[in-house]
């Protein structure tokens, strides 16, 4: 197999060596199990619960070269910590014929493997909000104070650093910034405004702007997304946003009232001028679904009956084709029927059987390599404020005491974010029991329905498989290759107006599926 290794450290106070200690064991996988390496992907300082990341993007949109068919890395949390990014890129890969796999957790890959790795990345994604609880409390205080939060700083403004002794006494003094106005740059702001203003097409402000060689707050050329954020940001009016809380006056306006708000007015007229886009439907079933006739896919359509109301529905490929007879069925219903199953699967027996292979896996070797790294750095850096300690006691040069007091105190900061970083990478990985577990698919049992994120979480868990027939669905759990039968005869055909063509009778009967 070839495969590429993807690795990612997601804190500026990590190291390059988190990086190559992740590469050397990647590497190490891929010589014990045959693997060839054909390339290497690495983020520097990004995050896994967001997507913003290149070389991640990058192998993404190279594997539709399809000259990979694996990605290896350390461990699953490296690829994503969000489940639902999880989830869309996994099977996006899937359908390119492309594995995620990983070098720390020994998942296999069939039903109990792929169960495995669901109810892991559910469990990372928690351990992550959870750390997200704490990292917002910090934001709160910021945000109390109208100090800038992260991300990236509007054009027109620049940052400048606030020594504030008063707040967050609790808390290791960390720098706190706020926003003030970049004197070269917010005439540009008032230009885009006054151009939009005087009726200016959204085409002509940015070919204007790139003709005289301007760029964004990302040092990018213009386009209509930057143009657009520029005009709805209203911070330029002075108003500090936190999880929809605004503060007016919180900091220094570039743009007045009035024009700021022509040009919303403008904004909200030209939206409506444009047909609206249609919403994009998301089939929970996609790559699950198989026509139980012909063992064809069964895709994802929606089509628009005589009345005028949009329909949403799986139709089998080959029906298309007009080589297979099976109808085309409503995406709720069987959406529903198969939802239903997957909580009827999680009873009390299998519940704890899975729970027992999670706990035996999640808590086998939990120091991670950036764990082992920060600790050593930790003691290198203790030796070193040693040795300076020492060093001073012994030096009676002024001017060399001093360099040595500033040393230290770039020594002791150092170890403050290290400790700090040790904090967060213990967040990560706390170790997980039975219990919890347990506390997450009885939970899992317990949703509602109807509930459409819950009906996805449930069906992306737990269904392998599903071969729908006329009359029933075999449904193959990923717990223990169970598999199920379901009465699916109550089923509503779709109005056969939506497909393409009239489906002609099927010449050969194929055996029921049998596992």
């Amino acid at each position: 197999m070839n495969a590429v290794i993807y690795a990612r450290y997601s804190s500026h106070n990590q190291t390059e060596c988190s990086i190559e200690g992740q590469l050397e064991e990647c590497r190490r996988y891929a010589e014990n199990n045959n693997i060839n390496i054909v390339g290497e992907y690495i983020d520097r300082a990004k995050s896994g619960t967001k997507d913003d990341r290149d070389n991640f993007l990058k192998m993404i949109e190279d594997s539709k070269n399809k000259t990979f068919e694996g990605i290896l890395v350390y461990q699953l949390d490296r690829f994503a910590r969000n489940k639902y990014d999880s989830v869309i890129y996994k099977k996006q890969l899937k359908e390119r014929g492309i594995r995620v796999l990983s070098a720390r957790e020994n998942i296999s890959q069939d039903a109990s493997g792929i169960l495995m790795e669901s109810v892991l990345e559910g469990m990372a994604e928690y351990f992550s909000v959870e750390l997200g609880q704490k990292v917002r409390r910090g934001m709160k205080l910021n945000a109390d104070n109208c100090y800038y939060n992260g991300g990236t700083v509007p054009l027109g403004y620049k940052l400048e650093i606030v020594n504030d002794d008063k707040f967050n006494n609790n808390i290791k003094k960390a720098v706190k910034k706020k926003f003030v106005i970049d004197e070269d740059k917010a005439p540009i702001v008032k230009k885009i405004f006054e151009m939009y203003a005087e009726d200016k097409r959204m085409v002509e402000i940015i070919d204007y702007l790139n003709e005289i060689g301007l760029t964004t707050a990302y040092n990018k050329p213009f386009n209509k997304s930057s143009i657009r954020r520029i005009l709805e940001n209203k911070k330029y009016i002075g108003v500090y946003t936190y999880r929809g809380e605004e503060k007016e006056n919180a900091i220094p306006r570039i743009i007045e009232d009035e024009l700021f708000y022509k040009v919303q007015k403008e904004l909200e007229n030209n939206s409506l001028a444009p047909a609206r886009r249609r919403a994009k439907t998301e089939y929970l079933l996609s790559n699950k679904l198989y026509c139980g006739l012909c063992k064809d896919k069964m895709t994802g359509k929606s089509g628009t009956s005589k009345t005028g109301k949009l329909h949403t529905y799986y139709a089998c490929k080959s029906a298309n084709k007009h080589i297979c007879d099976m109808e085309a069925v409503k995406k709720e219903d069987i959406e529903d029927i198969i939802a239903k199953a997957c909580q009827d699967i999680l009873t009390k027996d299998n519940i704890n059987s899975v729970a027992k292979k999670i706990v035996e896996y999640a808590n086998n070797e939990q120091d991670t390599i950036e764990y082992k790294e920060l600790n050593k750095s930790l003691k290198v850096n203790m030796r070193k404020k040693d040795n300076l300690i020492n060093a001073i006691s012994e030096c009676e040069e002024t001017d060399t005491r001093q360099s040595l007091f500033d040393e230290l105190s770039k020594i002791q900061k150092t170890l403050d974010e290290v400790n700090k970083s040790l904090l967060v990478e213990k967040a990560k990985h706390l170790k997980i029991g039975m219990t919890e577990v347990k506390y997450f698919l009885n939970n899992l049992k317990k949703g509602n329905i109807n509930n459409f994120k819950y009906k996805k979480t449930l069906i992306n868990t737990l269904v392998n498989k599903v071969y729908l027939y006329k009359d029933r669905a075999t449904i193959i759990f990923n717990i223990n290759n169970q598999i199920e039968e379901v009465d699916v005869s109550l089923l509503d055909d779709v109005e056969s107006s939506l497909l393409n063509a009239k489906a002609l009778p099927f010449e050969k009967i194929v055996e029921p599926f049998r596992r």
